[in-house]
């Protein structure tokens, strides 16, 4: 992601009129991580760092840059975490349509450069998440 975020801020810096947005795609684990899951949760951690980072280096140059934290959305991966859970007798994870994530990217990605949503959070309803660990 940030070789990704390095070659865009530098297409967007150098074109003319300059800027643009980035749009990093976080997880909700970079606030509440899933137990056995340090090297993803170590990462999304750094992608808030570099949102941020991105986001204040940016503004000189009109680029906006924020970050999408996405929970349970009905993925194929998640149909086969679903799926193992039923197996071991647990109840399946609480789930969203992947079209209200790609809902959420269109609607920060179509904000003027003059406004920007540094973070969002989009999960399912009844995804366990504040107190979740």
């Amino acid at each position: 992601m940030f070789l990704c975020a390095r070659t865009a801020f530098g297409l967007m810096r150098r074109q003319t009129p300059q800027g643009g947005r980035i749009i990093m795609n976080g997880s909700v684990s970079a606030h509440a991580p899933r137990a056995g899951a340090a090297p993803y949760t170590a990462t999304k951690h750094a992608i808030t760092g570099l949102t941020k980072q991105i986001a204040l280096d940016g503004r000189p140059f009109d680029i906006a840059c924020g970050q999408i934290d996405i929970g349970n959305a009905e993925t194929d991966l998640l149909r086969d975490a679903a799926h193992q859970a039923m197996q071991r007798g647990d109840a399946p994870p609480e789930v969203m349509d992947v079209a209200h994530v790609a809902a959420s990217v269109r609607h920060m990605a179509e904000l003027p450069l003059a406004a920007n949503i540094l973070f969002q959070t989009i999960m399912a309803t009844k995804m366990p998440f504040v107190g979740r660990g």
